[in-house]
Formats: C-alpha cells, sequence, structure tokens
C-alpha cells in the first residue's frame, strides 16, 4: 500500500515567508561579528532586527494556517519580484539603526543594490562602515546570488525566461511541461529540490575562495567578502576593490578563476542543460566568453604596445606583463559583471601614455554573463543568437537560394531563437533610453545618465565609479532619481520579459 507522508514545512510555509525567515536568521551572523569585536550597539541592533523578522514570520505562518499558493510558477516568479522590491526594506532596518548617520533611503538603495547582485557604493569612504555592515552588504549581495542560481532553474527555465526563451520550445512566460512528474505537478518540490541540491555547492565554493584568500594574506573579513561578491558578481569590497586588497596578483589569480563560474552554467550544474552531453568545450556562452576575455585585452595591449613604441624606444617587459594582466583580469571582471578593477589596469595608461576609455567597460557589462548565472547583461547566449543569425544572413548574400538545416550551427538555440534574443535587446536598448530620459529630466547630465542606467541595468554598480571621467557620488543624488536606480536595478535582475509576464492578464488566467 502506497504511503501518506505529511508535507515538510518547506511545503506548507509561503515562499515569501520562507526567504523572510532565512534573512531574519542571517542577521545573526553579523551580529555576532559584531559581538566578538566588542561593539554591543551594533551587535544588538542585528539581533533583535533578526529576532523582530523571525517573531513576524512566525505570527504570519500561524495566520495562514494550511493556505497554499495556486498560482504555480507565476507565483513563484511573483515573489522573486518581492524578493528585490520589497524585502529589502525589512533588510535596510538593522543597517539603518546601526549607520545612524544616513537616512533610511540611502539604506534602502543600498540594500536593493546589494541583494540584486549590483554593488553600487553609495558610500565612498569603506571606513565609514563597522565591519558588520561590510560583512552584511556582502553577505546580502551573496544571498541574492543565491536566490538566483536557485531561480534560474526553478522558476525562470520552466517558464522560458532568462535567456531560456532562445533555447525552450515554449513561448516566454509560459510554463513548460516538465519531464519530472512529481516537479510538474508541484513546482514547490521541484523549488525545494534544485535549493536543496545547489546550495551546498554555492556555498562550498564560497569556502573554497575565502580559504584559499586567506592563503594568499588577506584579511579574515576582507577575504570574506571579496569570496561572496566574486560568487555573487555583487562587486562588494569593505577596502574599495582590489586596490585596498592585500593578497596581491595571487588574490586577484584566485577570484579571475572563480569568475569563470558567470561565464556558464555548465561550469557548475547540468541542471538546465537542453541537449545530452553538454560539456564545457562545446559551450556556446564558454566559448564566445573566451573569445571576449582574450580578444579584447589583446587589443588593448597591441594599441598600448604601438603607442609605447611611439612614446619611447625602451620599454620594460614586466610592465607590459602587468598591463596585459591588468586588462584581462578586468575584462573578465567586467564582462561577468563584477566590476573588480585590477591594481594593474592603470599600469596600460602609464606604460604607454594612452588612458583606456570606459566606453569599453561598459560595452563589456551590457553584454554580461553567461544565462542561469549570478552575471547580468543581455547574456552571451542572446549574444551569441544573433551572432548566427547575422552569419547566416551574410551566407544568404553569396549564396540566396541556400537552405541552413535546424541546428547547423549549434543545437542549443531554436529555430525563432535568434528573433527572441532580437526582441529582448530591443527591450534592453528601449528601456536604457528611457531611463536616461528620466534621469536626464531629473537634473543628471548626459554622461552621468548613460553610466547610472548602464550600470543599474546590466547589475554593475562599480561602473559608477570607474566609467565616467569623474566617478558620480550616488549619496549627492536627489531621491527621485535613487528610487528610479532601484526600480531600474530590480528590472535588470529580473528582466523585462519577466516583468511582462507578471503584468500579462492572459498569462495568469491560463
Amino acid at each position: 500500500m502506497a504511503r501518506h507522508t505529511q508535507p515538510g514545512l518547506a511545503m506548507r510555509l509561503p515562499l515569501f515567508l520562507m526567504i523572510w525567515g532565512i534573512a531574519s536568521l542571517s542577521m545573526w551572523l553579523p551580529a555576532i561579528h559584531a559581538e566578538i569585536r566588542k561593539n554591543h550597539q551594533v551587535s544588538q541592533t542585528f539581533f533583535f532586527a533578526g529576532l523582530l523578522g523571525l517573531v513576524g514570520v512566525t505570527m504570519i505562518a500561524l495566520a495562514l494556517g494550511r493556505r497554499r499558493s495556486r498560482h504555480g510558477s507565476l507565483g513563484q516568479l511573483l515573489v522573486l519580484l518581492a524578493t528585490f522590491a520589497l524585502l529589502p526594506v525589512f533588510l535596510a532596518l538593522p543597517f539603518y539603526e546601526a549607520l545612524q548617520t544616513t537616512t533610511f533611503l540611502n539604506a534602502y538603495f543600498d540594500m536593493v543594490s546589494a541583494i540584486t547582485t549590483t554593488g553600487a557604493n553609495l558610500f565612498d569612504d569603506p571606513s565609514r562602515l563597522d565591519g558588520a555592515l561590510h560583512l552584511w552588504r556582502a553577505q546580502v549581495g551573496w544571498m541574492g546570488g543565491l536566490v538566483m542560481w536557485i531561480a534560474a532553474s526553478a522558476i525562470l527555465a520552466p517558464l522560458s525566461l532568462g535567456g531560456f526563451e532562445v533555447t525552450a520550445r515554449g513561448q516566454p512566460g509560459r510554463a513548460v511541461a516538465s519531464s519530472n512528474a512529481l516537479d510538474g505537478a508541484d513546482p514547490r518540490r521541484r523549488l525545494v529540490r534544485i535549493t536543496v541540491t545547489l546550495t551546498p555547492v554555492y556555498a562550498g565554493l564560497t569556502g573554497v575562495v575565502w580559504v584559499m584568500l586567506l592563503i594568499a594574506g588577506e584579511s579574515s573579513l576582507t577575504a570574506l567578502c571579496h569570496a561572496m561578491s566574486v560568487m555573487a558578481t555583487s562587486g562588494i569590497s569593505p577596502v574599495g576593490g582590489m586596490a585596498g586588497a592585500h593578497g596581491g596578483i595571487w588574490g586577484e589569480a584566485i577570484l579571475f578563476l572563480f569568475m569563470f563560474f558567470a561565464l556558464s552554467r555548465l561550469t557548475f550544474s547540468s541542471d538546465t542543460a537542453t541537449v545530452r552531453r553538454a560539456n564545457l568545450a562545446t559551450d556556446p556562452e564558454f566559448r564566445t566568453g573566451l573569445l571576449v576575455i582574450l580578444g579584447i585585452p589583446a587589443l588593448l595591449f597591441l594599441r598600448h604596445w604601438l603607442a609605447a613604441l611611439d612614446v619611447s624606444s625602451q620599454s620594460d617587459p614586466l610592465l607590459a606583463v602587468e598591463a596585459l594582466w591588468g586588462a584581462v583580469f578586468t575584462v573578465m571582471s567586467f564582462l561577468t559583471t563584477t566590476g573588480f578593477e585590477s591594481v594593474y589596469w592603470d599600469e596600460a595608461g602609464q606604460w604607454s601614455g594612452l588612458t583606456t576609455p570606459g566606453l569599453i567597460l561598459l560595452g563589456l557589462s551590457v553584454i554580461g554573463g553567461g544565462v542561469a548565472t549570478t552575471a547580468g547583461g543581455v547574456k552571451l547566449l542572446r549574444v551569441y543568437a544573433l551572432y548566427l543569425n547575422g552569419l547566416r544572413e551574410m551566407e544568404r548574400l553569396v549564396h540566396p537560394s541556400s537552405v541552413s538545416s535546424e541546428g547547423r550551427y549549434n543545437r542549443r538555440i531554436q529555430k525563432n531563437g535568434a528573433f527572441i534574443a532580437w526582441v529582448f535587446f530591443m527591450m534592453f536598448a528601449l528601456s536604457l533610453t528611457l531611463i536616461c530620459i528620466v534621469l536626464s529630466a531629473l537634473g543628471l547630465s548626459f554622461d552621468q545618465a548613460i553610466v547610472l542606467s548602464i550600470a543599474a541595468l546590466s547589475t554593475t554598480g562599480p561602473l559608477i565609479d570607474v566609467a565616467a571621467d569623474t566617478p558620480i557620488r550616488l549619496a549627492e543624488l536627489g531621491g527621485w532619481a535613487k528610487g528610479v536606480l532601484c526600480a531600474t536595478m530590480v528590472l535588470g535582475r529580473l528582466e523585462t520579459l519577466a516583468i511582462i509576464a507578471l503584468i500579462t492578464p492572459d498569462l495568469w488566467r491560463n
């Protein structure tokens, strides 16, 4: 006879309450850190904020009883939106109370920036924040990255969103039938299974980076924050980035190695693979990312080398190698939307007398990393689909009557994949244009509006400091401008197609 077991707590508790409860528990980590450092005021702030959150979650859970959501994957997508837009209100409470020298709007902005893995630096002076606050910012960014790791496979893939619309046969926003009968019947079961599978991998990789950075000579807090930031591609640092780190070139090499996890999901999981025997050697995203990482630094190096010949007939080979490494690391960092700038990035300018334009970093961030990773941007798979479409159009110019067999170039791209990728790119460009117009109407210059819009929409906050000729001080922006940027960061994290799916009544009826 079949056994009938009671569903576990994870199956009964509403999803948003689960996330809220986990966020409340996580506040005790910075509380413990502050208590160890004898900062009792900050410790008590985080402890009681976490306790308040747990009490609220418990009371609401008891009030709801055994009520369960009937909206399936679209309901989970709505919870994802609430996690990025509403949960930061609660996350900002201990940050605001512990700092006491900023407004609640600034605290909310900082938490939205962290949980969307944007990492925009609102506080220019790192010494202004206590170590527990730095840890909390990196920790929120790390949790936001974990949410995207899980949501990509459990929520976005079944709905053909987040880049999966290029490879899936289903229409964007409409649930695709799962091969697993249990998962297809209950999306929450799929979510729990994927969470249990991916969380140890994510935490384990973060721990490995932390230990390796400690061995390289980094301090404990900085190593932990940088480990969390590189896995989440948030670029949050308690020391102002690589310039304030003590790991040197070895520390940068460790971070560079683990940035590869943001180029393709196949680097850590094959749960979203659409073809058998999928591997990195044949993965279009990974290969395209490698081409960008090797090609752009080579062009920059050649440009600076030719300029150096005109400046002086004598050149330092070591300085040239440092300049090349700085270009490779920085290109990799901004392509994955992490935003760490190598300490050797400026060496190329000192070596040849030329400065590297920030426009290159803006373009890299717009391209972004891999589908179903923590990276933002347009995504490499969409860029590759557009490249294949351009290649096919050039082929037709030579052979107008030629017929292209489906899957000739890559079996992952569906028949209308290039068209859907182009639609998304146009929506991305239109969103970028609209945000620039709104920010310009709020009093910002055109250059500032462009940099802020790309940084927020691609979730690459450090662009604000390095892409503009003069760094933009976010703290000096008005309240409306900060509100627009918060909405833009949420839009960039969820993507436009997901927002359209949430506001389309026909999809909810179906």
